[in-house]
């Protein structure tokens, strides 16, 4: 394949390299000033989501900053519940918002229209002639069971509460709810492949509020699914996966789910997690996103530690989570010169 020479690519069918590809969570993000710039000129959150010239724009900044080895899409996990025909927006300083919320509302209510997405399949088009031909462009979802607690509270949640007990009081209607959220889920995730992206990852932030049985039926079957089907339609196409929280989990998931990558928050300890990962499989992780805004020696102590666990096997240098607002550019620039080896 033509991307087959791109180091996160090699890493992704299991080769170790030297220097471990570098890219993070959220690198598109308030943090950088041309962000905000550039958000200002669009208006509002989704109205930058949906213009391919500036979601371009945003999603190379930080190529251009720092010169990672992978772009991610700039978006958002909720454009598949709006696709599936919930209204979505973000309140100010208080996040996003689903309607109507699923919790007491019958599925049959949504009218899905998958036309929504195209201008995000114009934007991978316009990145892939666009990014330097050595960094990988990434598309991403959510997981289906992240995505449904978005849907069912219709807003976020500490404890997801609601989608949990819904879960629990009413199984088949939950599954009805997760199967649509998958079939929506491949269509997008397809569709970003045939419009460039050349990986692509699979979100599930929340799946570490469930006990391992739930675990199983709500996180690792349906991602077990997509990764599946994936492999069936784009067998050429790595996947990385990020089962946040995943914990005693971890090692039933990969054995189950089989992705090409597994990302690792920032709580794991990779001396444990690398007993239960198959020495084949990449991993991608886990610098704490903390560390990042410490900058200093707590910033090269992290890197220091996470290099040297990883040595000989197939990594991806990344975070636990996604970049923080108040993180000091230079400080990301710090990092890519300590993983590069440059300082």
């Amino acid at each position: 394949m033509e991307c087959d020479h791109k180091c996160l690519i090699k890493v992704l069918r299991g080769e170790v390299l030297e220097t471990p590809p570098i890219w993070l969570m959220r690198q598109a993000g308030r943090y950088l000033p041309e962000y905000k710039q550039t958000r200002l000129q669009a208006g509002g959150f989704l109205d930058l989501v949906y213009n391919p010239a500036l979601a371009t724009e945003v999603t190379l900044q930080p190529i251009r900053r720092y010169g990672f080895d992978a772009a991610i899409l700039f978006s958002d996990i909720l454009v598949v519940p709006q696709a599936m025909g919930q209204k979505l927006w973000f309140e100010e300083g208080e996040g996003p918002r689903l309607a109507p919320p699923l919790l007491n509302t019958d599925l049959a209510v949504l009218v899905p229209d998958r036309d929504l997405l195209s201008p995000i399949y114009q934007t991978l088009s316009t990145l892939r002639l666009e990014l330097p031909p050595e960094v990988s462009l990434i598309g991403f979802a959510g997981s289906p069971w992240t995505i449904a607690t978005y849907m069912v509270m219709g807003r976020g949640s500490k404890d997801h509460a609601e989608a949990r007990t819904l879960a629990y009081r009413d199984p088949d209607r939950f599954q009805t709810l997760i199967d649509n959220i998958i079939a929506m889920t491949l269509h997008y995730l397809c569709a970003q492949i045939e419009a460039g992206a050349e990986v692509v990852m699979l979100f599930d932030s929340w799946a570490g509020v469930l006990p391992p049985k739930q675990f199983e039926r709500w996180v690792t079957l349906p991602n077990q699914v997509l990764v599946a089907a994936l492999g069936q339609s784009h067998p050429h196409i790595p996947v990385i996966c990020f089962p946040r929280g995943a914990g005693e989990n971890l090692q039933a998931f990969v054995e189950t789910v089989v992705p090409s990558g597994i990302a690792l928050d920032e709580r794991v300890d990779l001396v444990v997690a690398l007993k239960v990962i198959p020495e084949h499989m990449a991993i991608q992780g886990n610098l704490d996103q903390l560390a990042l805004v410490a900058g200093g020696q707590a910033l090269a102590d992290g890197v220091q530690h996470i290099k040297a666990a990883m040595r000989g096997r197939p990594h991806i240098f990344n975070l636990g989570h996604g970049i923080v607002p108040q993180t000091p550019s230079d400080h990301v620039a710090q990092l890519v010169q300590l993983v590069k080896g440059t300082r």
